[in-house]
């Protein structure tokens, strides 16, 4: 059984993208070079593993079971040998790629500048940024490293606090001159809210006081997967927002936006950047790492007006 690290690499490229063609394009081959390599992997694997069908291919049991284990293993060798080289040659230039994942509205507003700076002073070094809201599979997707926003709840992976943030409960001035202003949590049930799809409004409007959490009734006319979008409807006066604050703290400072509820705390939103367990971690990973912790340290840099 032989097989090479190239055919190693192209296989878990096609798991994670799911076709040849894009794999191809990853890897800056020709589809015709990806399709043997898999079929060489195949053949010295004794196994198949895709299922091909009018140009479709589909992974076997035998292919999630093998990327699964290989995954980890290819990051743990590459970690290996990367830090042999610097041993062995002193600090080098850092290469190769990083598969970043982030929640959208984060990203655009406080971690693109971040990561542009990053890219700027490690030029060989190929940065693949995916913002969504979605918590994506690491290991199965093929990043390297997310940022995650909120409660922890993937205890198998390792993990970083970089800074926090605050949920904001706010409405514009348009909105609570014509509908009023809820004393308590309570008075929600009256009034109109804006909805985030990717939350449950039972968690998204949590308020905490007095030793309990208290979660009102609310009813959301408005339901958007996306926190800016949620931010300009409230900006609109079309209802009552709950938002992080590192998205609604310049509105609240210019007055655009008005927090109501201040007096009943709301959730506080770690912000973690996390990664799956290698040893040793990759050095250009680790970099990474420092570099985000320095500069989103000293707590909530958006409410500071030349950082936000």
């Amino acid at each position: 059984m032989r097989y090479s690290l190239d055919e190693i690499e192209t296989f878990l490229a096609v798991m994670e993208l799911g076709t040849v063609t894009a794999a191809a394009a990853r890897l800056n081959l020709s589809k015709s070079v990806v399709s043997k390599r898999i079929a060489d992997f195949e053949s010295a694997l004794g196994a198949a593993l895709f299922r091909r069908n009018a140009g479709r291919i589909a992974p076997t049991d035998a292919a999630l079971r093998l990327a699964a284990g290989m995954r980890p293993a290819l990051a743990e060798l590459r970690a290996a040998a990367e830090g042999a080289a610097q041993t062995m040659g002193g600090p080098a230039p850092l290469q190769g790629t990083l598969a970043i994942s982030a929640p959208m509205s984060f990203g655009i507003l406080h971690l693109g500048p971040i990561l542009a700076r990053f890219a700027e002073a490690h030029p060989r070094l190929d940065l693949r940024i995916d913002f969504d809201d979605r918590a994506r599979d690491l290991a199965r997707e093929g990043f390297d490293i997310a940022i995650r926003i909120g409660d922890m709840r993937d205890a198998h992976l390792m993990q970083r606090k970089l800074c926090e943030g605050r949920m904001i409960a706010c409405a514009s001035p348009l909105y609570l001159k014509r509908h009023g202003t809820p004393a308590v949590p309570a008075d929600l049930a009256a009034h109109q809210v804006i909805g985030y799809s990717h939350l449950p409004d039972a968690r998204l409007w949590q308020f905490h006081g007095t030793g309990r959490s208290e979660a009102p009734q609310v009813t959301a006319r408005l339901t958007l997967n996306n926190g800016e979008a949620m931010r300009d409807m409230a900006l609109a006066g079309l209802g009552l927002a709950m938002l992080p604050d590192f998205i609604v703290a310049p509105a609240l400072r210019e007055g655009r936006l008005l927090q109501v509820l201040a007096a009943h705390e709301t959730r506080i939103l770690p912000i973690h950047a996390v990664w799956p367990p290698i040893s040793p971690i990759p050095v250009k990973l680790r970099a990474l790492i420092e570099h985000l912790a320095a500069a989103l340290a000293g707590g909530r840099p958006w409410n500071q007006p030349d950082k936000a």
